[in-house]
């Protein structure tokens, strides 16, 4: 019981870390261009998780890594910082929060197709009423944003939103082969080779860092969007015995910060964003729900 209180803290300071976010976001982006804003926010989590290694005194398990694996953290680095959050920092320049957020919480529909597609299996039929759901929440935000609540939406911030969606579910998937990694190190480095990345780019793209707002900006979004919110989920599910509340809880954090988002950015939340992103995350459960039964059956 113990170690289960201790599980539902953490996740809870994960969700709480998750429902702030988006409201991070759009504060970034008054002060900075989204590539700093990456920038400061990938290097912050990035010496956030030395930090932690250092504490955890894993450093050693830097030597057991093989050629392969190091490899394919210098490909997942690309994806995961640098690709992924440049696409979904622009889609937050374009969107309002309350758009881009839901439509990016698509990707564990498109994991599970992308999953069926790479492993050659075809999705069970029961799958494709969870899948449907939710994208019916998709389109209700990105097309019934205009017709029902007539709020004219930047429509290459859309598909950038839904490509962000895709980028994150092809980095899980890229990186399901390191399972066997240390979880926190992985991290390290996939952060470690995007910050690398990117700084290289600050040789052919225009940089300036002096925003101080700016720079406290992305400097929270790597701690509280990159960092402490993975660290903090996963000393979760190492503590519980019921995972699967553990990562349902975290459905909570966009409810949330749909509230955040109306306080402290003075957006005025469509309807069609609450129906949305309820159809989207029903459907994310349901799905779950749906599978669990028909393994037990």
């Amino acid at each position: 019981m113990k170690e289960n209180n201790k599980a539902l803290l953490f996740t809870v300071i994960a969700v709480a870390s998750w429902s702030t976010v988006a409201s991070a976001f759009k504060i970034g982006l008054r002060h900075y261009g989204y590539f700093e804003l990456i920038l400061v926010s990938a290097v912050t989590a990035m010496l956030i998780f030395a930090g932690v290694i250092t504490v955890q005194k894993k450093w050693p398990l830097l030597r057991r890594l093989t050629l392969k694996e190091t490899g394919s953290y210098a490909f997942t680095g690309l994806l995961n910082p640098a690709i992924y959050y440049l696409i979904l920092f622009k889609s937050y320049d374009l969107l309002p929060a309350q758009i881009a957020q839901p439509i990016n919480y698509f990707w564990p529909i498109l994991l599970a197709l992308l999953l069926a597609v790479i492993e050659k299996k075809p999705v069970p039929l029961f799958k494709f009423i969870g899948m449907t759901i939710s994208f019916g929440g998709v389109v209700l935000i990105s097309v019934g944003t205009e017709g029902i609540a007539g709020v004219e939406l930047s429509k290459p911030g859309v598909l950038l939103a839904f490509f962000s969606a895709f980028l994150w579910a092809s980095f899980w998937i890229v990186n399901r082969r390191n399972k066997n990694v240390d979880g926190i190190l992985g991290l390290f480095l996939s952060f470690m080779f995007g910050s690398v990345y990117l700084s290289l780019a600050t040789l052919f793209v225009p940089v300036s860092l002096g925003s101080l707002q700016g720079f406290l900006s992305a400097v929270y979004v790597g701690l509280f969007e990159m960092a402490v919110p993975f660290i903090f989920f996963g000393l979760a599910l190492q503590k519980t015995t019921n995972p699967a509340l553990t990562n349902q809880l975290c459905y909570l954090s966009p409810f949330i910060s749909l509230f955040l988002i109306h306080a402290v950015l003075g957006e005025t939340i469509y309807f069609t964003t609450y129906m949305g992103l309820f159809l989207i995350v029903f459907g994310i459960l349901l799905n779950e729900y749906l599978s669990k039964r028909r393994v037990a059956v």
